[in-house]
């Protein structure tokens, strides 16, 4: 058996480490057009941030150490150019030396990657303009802070890596915006929680430029001038472009293999092309959504490294079946934790999924122990078997905890009323005896359970000033605190019961307080006293996130303006 890896990192390192312990005798040769076969590229923004202080912690292995442990022949700064299928060969240039030659093959494993997309924008190629991908990408940036010393940055994408460079910037003291084409940073989040990490990047002194793209970079003396495409100018010292990635599927296109429609390599549950004696893996491919069965692409190393694992399985004989991707992701955006699974309502909307959803504000522990901090969850799910189809989470503690214990349970298809019974680890610097998962799956079930009628924050979008009534069940401090919603009716809940003869059973009553408890409760109160209620799911705390939106799309703008 010749087994060839194209491509290192995630992936690539994996299937060869995996493919050299299931198969002594095998000859494997790992090619790699960089220096470096493993580095951990999720911890790169924080080497520039001098967070990791250690240059050397980024590497996860050496080529040395590698071989030593593994006996594979790795190539390192030489790049595959073509696959000739019929002769069961490649072609190969060494990078340093120009030469070319052909190996022989009886298998491939593909692990390209992906790569920074590159829009033609006017001046992308002028100096002080970054993308960061690998190890030599980061030292550039960290050699120009360290040595440059800029005062300004800007950083073009408020995905991952855009928003991981906009904080470790700021951490060197660089005073940092970030321009992004849609209205919110973290595209894989919802609106309304999204809305969560701009308000704090605000805080943190991190301009947000929302709903405007880049038109040109020009030189502005040793510095940069960033022409929006909605007439903005700004000046900075360096930019830093996010705006996506692509996968390099050149290759694997030139060879003739399938691609499928997002672009990347198409590749069946064992990881393999449409070639039999060539599989791919990682960030260049196209898999299977867990939750729903359709096409996705996730850029994300824990995927990568498994499928790296299941292609070398197969290679080697043992089959083994990659089941689809949930896109759990998580990221750290100074005190925020923010991470979601699974499906997010755009996505459920685009492909007619029905779904409800529910938001929930729940303590990371119990609120009597110091230190506890609230967290916003928002859960969807079926709406007629009530399984869970994804959940984002925004906090500053327990956050990490809480969204794998909800991956776990899309992996086993559970539903919302495992997640009300679901026994998690409870003492009070860690949880609360209902901890915040239970309370998503108890909100959850009330709705299948017809025990309230929820409206979410986008629908107060269409209501009719007329006959529809907020009314507000939080106390008189909170609103001084907090502030309230103009034209909302002020009920404090233990007054409820007393103050019933006020309302109006003919109007549409829309219950809130400040996260949505009260709201319940009142809601119960007035509903089994005959009166028109719905309860605003997340109350005002999740009503703040949507409110930029609602104010925009709203006719009775003056209804729900928040004070």
């Amino acid at each position: 058996m010749k087994l060839l890896i194209i491509g290192g990192v995630a992936g690539g390192a994996t299937a060869a480490a995996r493919a050299r312990r299931l198969n002594e005798d095998a000859e494997i040769i790992l090619f790699e057009r960089g220096e470096y076969i493993s580095f951990a590229n999720c911890g790169l923004p924080y080497y520039i941030g001098d967070v990791i202080k250690e240059r050397k912690s980024l590497l996860v292995t050496t080529v040395a150490d590698f071989q030593k442990r593994y006996a594979i022949d790795i190539r390192v700064f030489t790049e595959v150019t073509a696959i000739d299928r019929k002769s069961r060969e490649v072609e190969v240039k060494n990078l340093q030396t120009g030469e070319t030659y052909r190996e022989s093959y009886d298998k491939i494993i593909l692990s390209p990657g992906a790569e920074p997309f590159k829009p033609p924008i006017e001046g992308i190629d002028l100096d002080n303009i970054y993308n960061l991908r690998n190890i030599p990408d980061s030292d550039r940036i960290k050699q120009f802070v360290d040595e440059k010393k800029p005062k300004s940055a800007v950083v073009v994408g408020g995905g991952f890596i855009g928003l991981e460079m906009a904080e470790n910037l700021a951490f060197r003291g660089v005073k940092t915006a970030i321009i992004e084409k849609l209205d919110q940073v973290m595209p894989s989040l919802d609106f309304e929680m999204a809305s969560f990490m701009s308000a704090h990047l605000k805080e943190k002194g991190v301009e947000c430029i929302l709903g405007d793209g880049i038109r040109a970079f020009s030189k502005n003396g040793d510095g940069l001038t960033l022409h929006t495409e909605n007439g903005k100018k700004m000046d900075c010292d360096m930019a830093i472009l996010s705006i996506g990635v692509t996968p390099e599927n050149r290759l694997a296109r030139k060879a003739g293999l399938e691609i499928g429609k997002r672009g990347g390599v198409k590749v069946s549950a064992t990881m393999q092309t449409s070639d039999p004696d060539i599989y791919a893996v990682g960030d260049a491919v196209e898999v299977t959504d867990y939750i729903t069965g359709l096409n996705a692409m996730t850029a994300l190393a824990g995927p990568a490294n498994k499928q790296g694992r299941i292609a070398a399985d197969n290679v080697m004989g043992r089959r083994s079946i990659f089941r689809g991707t949930l896109g759990t992701s998580v990221v750290k955006l100074f005190d925020l934790t923010v991470a979601s699974t699974g499906a997010n309502e755009r996505f459920l909307k685009a492909n007619d999924i029905p779904f409800l959803a529910s938001y929930t504000h729940s303590g990371s522990h119990a609120s009597y122990y110091p230190g506890a901090e609230m967290m916003a969850i928002k859960l969807f799910f079926s709406p007629s078997s009530g399984k869970v189809l994804g959940a984002q989470i925004i906090g500053k503690d327990g956050v990490d905890k809480r969204i794998d214990v909800i991956a776990t349970a899309l992996h086993g298809s559970m539903t919302v009323y495992d997640l009300e019974e679901l026994e998690l680890a409870y003492a009070p610097p860690y949880s609360s005896a209902k901890d915040p998962v239970n309370i998503a799956g108890f909100v959850a079930a009330n709705i299948l359970k017809g025990d309230v009628k929820n409206i979410n924050w986008n629908e107060l979008i269409d209501m009719d000033p007329e006959t529809d009534i907020l009314i507000d069940f939080r106390n008189v401090d909170e609103l001084k605190e907090a502030g309230k919603i103009n034209g909302a009716l002020h009920i404090p809940l233990p007054e409820l019961r007393k103050r019933l003869s006020e309302l109006d059973p003919e109007k549409n009553y829309i219950a809130f307080c400040a996260i949505g408890l009260r709201g319940y409760v009142g809601y119960r109160l007035m509903s089994q006293k005959g009166f028109k209620v719905k309860n605003l799911s997340g109350g005002y705390k999740t009503f703040l996130g949507a409110k930029a939106k609602i104010m925009a799309e709203s006719p009775a703008t003056q209804l729900w303006r928040a004070e």
